[in-house]
């Protein structure tokens, strides 16, 4: 039997409070206690912000890996429950305010397939390709380390909500995902694998406390999309953008990867997307798509949804990383130490 590096064998410690709602919640995770009243929560949050979305992430790891000295029942305390689903209101208020879609899902999911002539100065994965430096993909694995350590499982949650064709297609497509029956080839072990030829570390849930609340909203979206039945053609469509636009940007990845001589696993992981993406893109927007719209054809404006907000948080993210780094500065809450080698 081959035994590969587990991540998530421990539970992580929970994160440092980012303002009252996270300060609260955080401090009855501690002592076990009852966190303020929902209603009591100050709504004049931004919903994009730092508070709102670590007390979020926060809630929605009692969904997956849970914290250390967290009792996993917590995972249904109706309080908790009851502040999660308020945050989540604000937060999807914000997303169907900001991220409506113009075009049914078949258009939108078309757009996605245009790639800019030349360097897209809005693209991390075109930066890091061209002119980007080690300090910089670094950082960026850090960040989407929350994500791609736990890469498939908030897309799981949609498999029970499906039938026939999108389901037999979404779980074809996750198997690949979970390394088709091989732990070494689990993409959140490929990952973690990326992260040690970076000099990182791949603990799970380890870069909480750098990430900002543009990162923390790219993974919260999985989560409250894959957690509401009501939001399954919103969860099918954000699945598709992400294979849709996979392996172009995971292309330039590899190639940077290359060119900074990151290590062969750190290439690996990207390149592995290159080939497989390029397949489920096919599989997702023909059979998952669309076997799901054949069923239930009244979720075509979720799906578009799901399409656009993943795309707005993307460009939010964007944005940051590629304003810090070209201000010479970390796009981190607080900058990764030096490796001891490179």
């Amino acid at each position: 039997m081959t035994v590969t590096f587990e991540s998530r064998c421990r539970r992580p410690p929970l994160p440092e409070a980012r303002g009252p709602v996270s300060e609260g919640l955080l401090a009855a995770l501690r002592r076990a206690a009852v966190p303020a009243s929902a209603s009591s929560v100050n709504l004049a949050l931004d919903p994009y912000g730092d508070d709102l979305h670590l007390a979020l992430y926060v809630l929605y790891e009692l969904h997956y890996q849970g914290f250390d000295s967290v009792d996993d029942d917590r995972e249904w305390d109706p309080t908790l429950l009851a502040l999660r689903r308020n945050l989540e209101e604000y937060f999807l208020g914000a997303l169907r305010a900001d991220a409506t879609p113009d075009m049914d899902a078949a258009s939108t999911l078309d757009a996605l397939l245009i790639e800019p002539a030349g360097h897209d100065p809005h693209s991390v994965s075109h930066h890091l390709h061209r002119d980007g430096e080690r300090w910089q993909v670094r950082e960026y694995a850090a960040l989407r380390s929350l994500y791609h350590l736990k890469e498939a499982d908030p897309h799981a949650w949609v498999i029970p909500r499906l039938h026939g064709t999108a389901k037999a297609a979404m779980v074809a497509v996750e198997y690949d995902e979970f390394g088709a029956g091989r732990a070494e080839d689990i993409h959140a072990s490929l990952f973690a694998d990326l992260m040690r030829d970076l000099s990182l570390d791949a603990t799970y849930g380890f870069y909480l406390d750098t990430a900002p609340a543009e990162a923390l909203a790219t993974v919260n979206l999985m989560s409250l999309l894959g957690l509401h039945r009501s939001l399954r053609g919103a969860l099918v469509g954000h699945f598709a953008a992400v294979e849709i636009t996979s392996s172009p940007g995971s292309r330039r990845l590899a190639e940077a990867l290359r060119r900074m001589k990151a290590g062969p696993a750190a290439q690996r992981f990207y390149d592995e997307h290159v080939e497989a993406d390029a397949v489920h893109e096919q599989v997702v927007r023909r059979e998952v798509v669309g076997g799901l719209l054949a069923c239930e054809p009244e979720l075509d404006a979720d799906v578009a949804f799901g399409v656009q907000a993943t795309g707005l948080l993307e460009d939010r993210l964007a944005a940051t990383l590629l304003n810090a780094w070209r201000d010479g500065r970390s796009a981190l809450r607080s900058p990764l130490p030096e490796p001891a080698s490179l």
